[in-house]
């Protein structure tokens, strides 16, 4: 049982930092990003590329990986997402898949198909209550939990973040007020992507690094946020600890294979019991 709570509570934590980028940014801009993977791809390969090719140190180049991919969000909306959101959604939707596509193309032709080691923060192992649990598996849980806890304070008692909230509960009002809508969707983008290249960072040296490591995140964080609810933050955070734990009993009483079936069973559920979520999307933020 203490085995199943320790390691349960770090695939939700690893979920979280996925769902809630994920959901900060459709909860602003009412976009589905489908290139959000990426981002955790292009976090776990940058820290890979600058620690063992460009022998930057580990804590330095997490922190240059982070901002990297924030820069290259950022980039993606401002080329790509914004042309397009105000006249189609679905535009969107395949310009963002498009997006995903090309960066695990790219990705296969400069490292192959090999797995790659992503090095880690903690290589020793921790005994706690007689289980044996990694380092890194514990820095990726308190890392998770420090991010999520400092979004949320940055969300509810910031200038900016009182702006974010404006534009994610009316942007026609927020606009009208003085809010420059495009620079708060730019920065909710480099927050999302941030978060997300954090969560391939932390999870890179535990877990597999290859080039179609993208699409098990976005999948993950699909299934997160249609069940807490489209655009709500708790709602992510608490499917996030749903999923985790159903995932942790699923491998440990039946086997790992199972697992990947959890996420989708659970969006299959929820979308015929309930559609809006558990939280619906009028409870976002």
């Amino acid at each position: 049982m203490l085995e199943i709570l320790i390691h349960g509570a770090v695939s939700s934590a690893i979920y979280a930092m996925l769902a809630v980028g994920f959901t900060l940014i459709f909860g602003v801009a009412r976009v589905l990003n489908l290139a959000h993977g990426s981002f955790y791809a292009l976090g776990a390969y940058s820290t890979y590329v600058l620690t063992t090719q460009l022998k930057v140190p580990l804590l330095a180049a997490a922190l240059l990986a982070v901002a990297l991919v924030a820069a290259f969000g950022v980039a993606i909306e401002r080329v790509f997402v914004r042309p397009m959101r105000r006249r189609s959604q679905l535009a969107v939707l395949m310009i963002t898949l498009a997006v995903a596509l090309v960066v695990e193309q790219a990705l296969f032709l400069t490292f192959g198909s090999e797995y790659r080691n992503v090095p880690a923060f903690i290589d020793e192992k921790f005994t706690l209550g007689h289980v044996d649990v990694g380092g890194q598996r514990l820095l990726a849980l308190g890392v998770g939990i420090v991010s999520i806890a400092t979004l949320w304070l940055f969300i509810q008692h910031t200038r900016l973040g009182s702006a974010i909230l404006a534009i994610s509960q009316d942007p026609v009002a927020a606009s009208y007020m003085g809010i420059p809508s495009d620079r708060i969707f730019s920065i909710v983008m480099a927050i999302s992507a941030g978060l997300a290249a954090a969560a391939g960072v932390l999870a890179g040296p535990f877990l597999t690094v290859q080039p179609t490591m993208w699409l098990l995140p976005i999948v993950k964080a699909f299934a997160i946020v249609v069940v807490g609810g489209l655009g709500s933050i708790p709602g992510s955070i608490l499917a996030a600890l749903m999923l985790g734990y159903a995932e942790t009993i699923v491998g440990y009483l039946i086997s790992t294979s199972w697992t990947e079936i959890v996420s989708v069973a659970a969006t299959l559920l929820m979308l015929v019991v309930r559609p809006a979520g558990i939280f619906g999307r009028r409870a976002a933020f």
